[in-house]
């Protein structure tokens, strides 16, 4: 039996989840679609016929909809962005909506802040850079990363800066440059282990972390090919630079210096690191596919990072992750699991697909934007989330390898929710922006689990806590939502001159993208009556429960 695990504090709520809207699907392939989806459909529908798995039917409308707005651009369509798609009757409206959201100037903003929160969080986590003597600043990354996405900056050319950034990493100081902040608090502790393990894993889909004090257990990664990858970021540091007359850290400064090595020798700048059996061995920077580079530490003869940055640029691991993280962000799972791991160990659930598509990615000078359309509009993400006896072999809620015959329920992230209430009730956070950033920012961290494992490794998580339903019960943001005040969204429902059934209907189209069903609607006349007449009360507490229903915060 399948199970969702959801807050416990909101099954109670009479919402059901399994009603849809009554709009008509159009989903038929166009002919002027990118030659990469028909090899994607030929692909994922040639593993059905394997399995004789028969696919669910296509989502309607007004769920594509709702669920191409969030995975795009981060939030959930207002009322007049779902009825214009809703009514559109031509036959390619998903690829014009698919191209609206990202090149449409409308969107612009909303696609490069969403992006830049989704690589934030990758890069440096969702706290990172909020701790008071981090050397990372958050603001630096958003700034950097927002640039890049607005840019569409191919993929290999924002990692290679990533790599071998150097400079400041806080705005309006001078040398300030952005994409320092991901190694700023990576390079200095423990020789570098985690900037090494945190490029390889991210960007090239390499958990060598394990290998750093042994052989790998389960393929032929050896502890050596830790340390040569490690001795690419021994020329680097991150500076302290403090606020003037203090010893509060202001920001930090990526540099480059002459390394030495562990010999005292910069001509030959070895490392040297310990077996289990207390035997010591020596690393120069070597890369994965076992490329040497030159063994001077001395900067101005081999800059180690902007040697590595090459090589990655060039390597099909990156190509092949940058299509399996892209493919889990759309279609909930990757080709392997966990996303980030390539090993030889981990066989992708479409091997012969996730090494197309690299290759396709590559060929297109890595552009993000390509590699979204040939996924949004490939017949797997049109698919809807029903699951039944003609599917239900494909479950990877109970270890089942994704065969991508429907599509996989996912909670929103915490940032999606938070953009989706703004949207759904045009409620705002009150005050300055700097007192918006930190009540949105404080919110999202009610909603964030930190493991404590050397990675840093975070998940977002709606599990009932105390916290997390007085945040989405009680909350500023909701309390605005279901305000009646002037300029609310309730406020502009009821100037609406419609019957109060009409007004129910347009609360669950804002919410969720359908009507509410039949039982439903007997709930709202019954709540009416027993609000006495009132129908702003009601409308209130119809718009509260469908906020706070595991229906609102599922992607779908």
């Amino acid at each position: 039996m399948r199970t969702f695990h959801t807050s416990t504090l909101l099954v109670g709520t009479f919402l059901a989840c399994a009603a849809t809207f009554a709009g008509k699907s159009a989903c038929a392939a166009e002919p002027t679609l990118p030659p990469q989806v028909a090899e994607i459909n030929a692909a994922i529908e040639q593993q059905w016929r394997d399995y004789e798995i028969k696919p669910a039917p296509d989502a309607d409308d007004a769920t594509w909809c709702r669920r191409v707005y969030l995975d795009v651009i981060g939030r959930i369509p207002n009322m007049k962005e779902l009825e214009q798609f809703v009514q559109d009757r031509s036959k390619d409206k998903r690829a014009k909506l698919v191209e609206m959201l990202l090149e449409d100037d409308r969107y612009a903003e909303e696609y490069a802040g969403h992006w830049a929160t989704v690589w934030a969080n990758i890069l440096i986590g969702r706290s990172g850079g909020q701790e008071r003597d981090s050397l990372t600043s958050r603001d630096g990354m958003m700034k950097y990363l927002r640039d890049t996405f607005a840019a569409n900056k191919p993929y290999n050319q924002m990692v290679y800066e990533l790599v071998t950034a150097e400079g400041s990493t806080k705005p309006g100081t001078e040398g300030f440059n952005g994409a320092t902040n991901f190694l700023a608090d990576k390079v200095n502790a423990e020789d570098a282990v985690l900037a090494t393990s945190s490029t390889s894993r991210i960007f090239l889909g390499l958990q060598v972390q394990c290998t750093q004090c042994h052989n790998h257990p389960f393929n032929q990664w050896k502890q050596q090919r830790f340390w040569d990858f490690n001795a690419f970021f021994r020329q680097t540091r991150a500076l302290r630079r403090f606020v003037s007359g203090t010893n509060d850290v202001d920001h930090a400064e990526l540099v480059n210096e002459d390394f030495a090595g562990q010999a005292n020798d910069p001509s030959d700048a070895l490392i040297f690191y310990e077996l289990r059996n207390g035997l010591v061995k020596s690393a120069y920077p070597v890369f994965i596919d076992d490329t040497a580079i030159g063994t001077s530490g001395y900067v101005s003869e081999v800059n180690r990072r902007q040697e590595l940055g090459r090589l990655m640029m060039e390597s099909p691991y990156l190509d092949k992750m940058m299509v399996n993280r892209f493919w889990a962000h759309f279609l909930g799972h990757a080709f392997t699991k966990p996303v980030d791991d390539l090993g030889p160990h981990n066989v992708p659930t479409h091997p012969d697909l996730l090494e197309y598509l690299g290759t396709e990615v590559r060929k297109n000078s890595h552009d993000v934007k390509e590699l979204i359309r040939w996924i949004t509009l490939s017949r797997p993400y049109q698919l809807s989330a029903r699951h039944t006896t003609i599917n239900e072999v494909d479950d990877p809620s109970v270890g089942e390898t994704p065969k991508f015959s429907h599509f996989y329920l996912r909670q929103m992230s915490a940032e999606q929710l938070y953009q989706s209430m703004v949207t759904a009730s045009g409620a705002t956070a009150a005050g300055s922006y700097e007192r918006q950033e930190q009540q949105r920012r404080q919110w999202l961290q009610q909603f964030v689990v930190a493991f404590g494992t050397d990675e840093g490794d975070e998940a977002t998580t709606f599990n009932g806590s105390i916290p997390q339903a007085l945040m989405l019960f009680n909350g500023e943001l909701t309390n605005q939502a279901i305000s009646d005040r002037d300029g609310g969204f309730i406020k502009r429902v009821m100037a609406e001159n419609k019957a109060p059934r009409d007004r129910v209907n347009h609360l669950f189209l804002a919410g969720l993208a359908r009507r509410p069903t039949r039982d439903e609607g007997t709930i709202a006349t019954k709540l009416l009556v027993a609000r006495g007449g009132n129908e702003v009360a009601m409308l209130q507490d119809m718009w509260w429960a469908i906020i706070n229903s595991n229906e609102f915060i599922m992607q779908h």
